[in-house]
């Protein structure tokens, strides 16, 4: 059983930066593949960005590459999103799932065990 907490979010103005947090309880948390992925009204959930279990893979969402970095601190049990360059259409829920059934180029939301409750990233142009 893994619990996710997500927080960093908040109000940014355009070009600037935030950094995400997912704070995980559970011991095995090391062997999870840990995703972001954000929901913005109206829309479907989409994955952002991901980790492998190691580190040593990440995927990144063609809208996001270049401007957004994942990493994880298996020490602190917390995977980051690193966010620059912020855009309006960033805007949106932000939210980190795990799953040790996946690899780190999963994008389907329904594959991912874990969730947490979300971060709220507002963006102003």
């Amino acid at each position: 059983q893994v619990q996710l907490v997500e927080s960093g979010g908040g109000l940014v103005q355009a070009g600037g930066s935030l950094r995400l947090s997912c704070a995980a309880s559970g011991r095995t948390f090391s062997s999870y593949v840990t995703g972001w992925f954000r929901q913005a009204p109206g829309k479907e959930r989409e994955v952002v960005a991901a980790i492998s279990w190691s580190g040593s893979a990440t995927y990144y969402a063609d809208f996001v590459k270049g401007r957004f970095t994942i990493s994880r601190d298996d020490s602190k049990n917390t995977v980051y999103l690193q966010m620059n360059s912020l855009k309006a259409e960033d805007a949106a829920v932000y939210y980190c799932a795990a799953s040790r059934a996946v690899v780190a180029g999963t994008r389907s939301p329904c594959a991912y065990e874990y969730w947490g409750q979300g971060t709220q990233v507002t963006v102003s142009s």
